[in-house]
């Protein structure tokens, strides 16, 4: 017979941030499979998510990168002034656009929504386990960028961008104009327009036809890159 005494494993308590109802729905159910992890609080904004942080101590932040009030990588940083908890990302937009970021900004590991229930499972554990997840692929471009120094990163000027920077840059590319990009990330016009100054400077373009363009044909060529 089996034992009455047996005692069940404490499962480790996720909070899950993501804005799509269904996405929340889906993660929760995949996660809550397992004997050892449980979805605990969901949040659909950065602050819901800051709200749950600041009464509870979840084991392990799930969030997504792009959320409606605030971008996942402040998101990160204002977690990180709060506690410890580490923070997975999990998001639609391509490793090679976010995951260093992510991780500079605090987080602890980073993947993409197509990777799967198993790989997620795989990530979250690697994680709480104190360590870093990334994709094997991006894994060897991190390294590899260790290992060029920072006189020769400059075939990579984008990585000058601030992350706020980037997100305008980005936004830029899509087609996005300043009055939208503001909106979007909840910014006035003038820090908007004082964020596209910065990148010209920093991209050394002359004029905001050179930054357009030059926007438009990166984001091309990051989303035709599998």
């Amino acid at each position: 017979m089996p034992s009455k005494n047996k005692i069940e494993p404490v499962k480790k308590r996720i909070l899950i941030v993501d804005d799509h109802p269904m996405m929340r729905q889906g993660l929760a159910q995949l996660i809550n499979q397992e004997p050892d992890l449980c979805v605990a609080w969901e949040a659909g904004n950065a602050a819901q998510a800051m709200t749950v942080v600041s009464a509870n101590t979840p084991d392990i932040i799930i969030a997504d990168i792009s959320l409606p009030d605030k971008n996942g990588l402040e998101l990160i940083k204002d977690v990180r002034v709060l506690c410890a908890t580490p923070i997975l990302v999990i998001s639609m937009h391509d490793e090679k656009l976010y995951a260093e970021r992510v991780l500079r900004a605090g987080g602890r590991g980073y993947i993409m929504k197509q990777e799967g229930g198993k790989m997620l499972m795989e990530a979250v554990r690697q994680v709480l386990n104190g360590q870093i997840y990334v994709s094997g692929r991006m894994s060897a471009k991190i390294l590899e960028g260790l290992s060029i120094s920072r006189s020769d990163a400059s075939d990579s000027p984008i990585k000058q961008l601030s992350d706020r920077e980037f997100e305008v840059f980005r936004l830029i590319g899509e087609g996005k104009g300043t009055r939208d990009i503001a909106r979007k990330l909840h910014l006035s016009v003038k820090t908007v327009e004082a964020h596209r100054a910065n990148i010209k400077q920093k991209l050394n373009l002359q004029s905001s036809t050179e930054l357009v363009r030059y926007a438009v044909r990166w984001v091309e060529a990051e989303g035709a890159v599998d």
